[in-house]
């Protein structure tokens, strides 16, 4: 599993202040095929996960999305992005999401995860770095 961050939108280069806009692409390497697998990527606190709201769409036309397979169902939550995946083929696949960050500061994530749902012994982590988030 791997995780790549990209900037999608940004006020001032080479850092990241409130109202930037993210892209998270996460990289998966089955080593069979299987069925419901769930991604779960944590995002930074008072973040949002652009939808398919109004006004989004042309955000959303360049961040979101994948290769290989698609999830049955995703989670926009206050804390995290889930994909749940209903079968997952062997090899790699990838899906992409993409945020808007709206608070300040500094903020630790936990592991962004992947794991069989009803298989808890297969599973892969990878540890994410802090994300500092200027004011302005």
């Amino acid at each position: 599993m791997t995780r790549q961050v990209s900037v999608v939108q940004a006020r001032t280069p080479g850092r990241l202040t409130r109202g930037d806009v993210l892209k998270v692409t996460i990289a998966v390497e089955a080593s069979a095929e299987r069925n419901w697998i769930v991604v779960n990527d944590p995002i930074p606190a008072g973040a949002t996960i652009i939808g398919d709201l109004g006004g989004q769409s042309s955000m959303l036309q360049s961040g979101t999305g994948g290769e290989g397979v698609q999830p049955a169902y995703v989670e926009r939550g206050r804390d995290a992005w889930r994909g749940y995946f209903a079968w997952v083929p062997r090899g790699k696949f990838t899906v992409s999401y993409t945020l808007r960050l709206n608070g300040a500061g500094r903020f630790n994530m936990p592991p962004s995860r992947v794991e069989a749902m009803y298989s808890p012994a297969i599973r892969a982590a990878v540890p994410n770095a802090p994300v500092v988030v200027a004011p302005q």
